[in-house]
């Protein structure tokens, strides 16, 4: 048996120290200003709070008080939260009020099922798994947001206030529409326009080739029977055994060699090289997954095998063939190497070599993070809007029936 009491005062040290560094983290990027976790203390001061957490288990007390706790004891200098010299009441007071919802809530939460006194292992370990659940939501958020933020911060910023103080990822609005200067520039002075354009069509393009290629092969896979098919199943995705860098300099050469080198036609061609394994991986376990009976009975009525494809598997097909062509987009949205290697002309680069451009020391920084941005945006854009559609063509094929 394990007592409540001893459990309660450890995840609350734990949670509370969690709580402190994200709103540390938090208010040092959206300020500008000095803000750090104090180790000790904190630990103490989330103890404390675990203890009074199993009492009082309402976020509607627990928000409050820790937020009053925290911007009294910071105001005489003993905060689980240390605050840097000049920073404003107001920013204090922000602070004040994260770390109740944060910390008070979280508390809360993690504690909401735990009795008072003795507890068996499995209460004990709910509390532990809400509490590690917690920790994982903060964790993976702040790995995934941190860097995006910071890479659309430092595009609105001058090259005067990075070189000030690079560390500051505060805005100063009074600026108006000079904050985006460096897109402006980007469109105005970069031809990223011509970027943008170039790598939406040669995505298009490679999607539209890869389909054209990866279905018929992949319904042959899965449907017809001939010589060698089981091993042209397993051997489809042995290209991937091979890093690109290998066949860096076979590609550059032959392109060199037959004149496609410098050429959008030659992007076009070698960009499906890389994407119709992976499409045709995904969609023969998607065909499989089709029951048969319904194909059977459109050859029984007079369909040819072509007729089928295209009148019965395509229209049931659709959830995979929108997730293997959104893949597929974002791999040849995304794709760097091979541009880098084959493209010098600005008038024919993509958006990832404009970007690659712009990684010089005569170019201001917020150029190179705005470009960034400009790259990441529209395909996670299309991604997030999509996301329901490539799961649903992902597990589709996963069960027949």
């Amino acid at each position: 048996m394990r007592h409540a009491s001893i459990l309660a005062p450890i995840l609350g040290a734990l949670w509370a120290y969690i709580g402190c560094v994200t709103v540390a983290v938090v208010m040092s990027f959206s300020t500008g200003e000095a803000f750090r976790p104090g180790f000790l203390v904190t630990l103490a001061f989330g103890a404390a709070l675990g203890f009074i957490a199993l009492q009082v288990r309402r976020p509607a007390v627990l928000v409050p008080v820790v937020a009053v706790v925290s911007f009294l004891l910071s105001a005489l200098g003993f905060g689980a939260l240390v605050i840097g010299d000049g920073v404003s009441t107001g920013a204090e007071i922000v602070a004040a009020i994260l770390m109740g919802v944060t910390i008070g809530a979280g508390l809360a939460l993690i504690l909401a099922e735990l009795p008072s006194g003795a507890i068996n292992r499995h209460e004990a370990e709910d509390a532990i798994i809400r509490f590690l659940t917690g920790f994982g939501y903060i964790f993976f958020t702040a790995i995934v947001l941190i860097p995006f933020y910071v890479m659309v911060m430092t595009s609105l910023k001058s090259q005067s206030a990075l070189l000030q103080n690079p560390l500051d990822f505060s805005l100063d609005f009074s600026k108006g529409s000079d904050l985006f200067r460096s897109y402006f520039e980007l469109f105005g002075q970069f031809n990223f326009g011509s970027y943008l354009w170039t790598s939406f069509v040669v995505s298009v393009l490679t999607v539209l080739i890869t389909l054209a290629f990866s279905i018929p092969g992949a319904y042959a896979v899965a449907r017809l029977r001939f010589q060698g098919r089981a091993a042209f199943s397993r051997s489809i995705l042995l290209i991937y055994m091979v890093p690109m860098i290998v066949l860096a300099l076979p590609i550059y050469i032959a392109f060199s060699i037959t004149g496609l080198r410098n050429t959008l036609i030659g992007i076009v061609l070698i960009y499906p090289v890389t994407t119709i394994p992976v499409a045709l991986y995904m969609l023969q376990g998607y065909f499989r997954g089709l029951p048969a009976e319904v194909e059977e009975a459109g050859l029984m009525d007079g369909l040819n095998r072509l007729q089928v494809i295209w009148k019965i598997t395509l229209p049931l097909a659709l959830p995979a063939l929108a997730s293997v062509s959104l893949y597929v987009f974002m791999i040849a949205w995304n794709e760097f190497l091979l541009a880098f290697m084959l493209l010098d002309d600005p008038s024919k680069f993509t958006l990832t070599r404009g970007v690659a451009m712009l990684n010089s020391s005569e170019i201001p920084r917020e150029h190179l993070m705005a470009g960034a941005v400009i790259a990441t945006v529209p395909v996670m854009a299309l991604f997030l809007g999509l996301e329901r559609f490539m799961t649903k063509g992902l597990t589709a094929g996963s069960v027949k029936g």
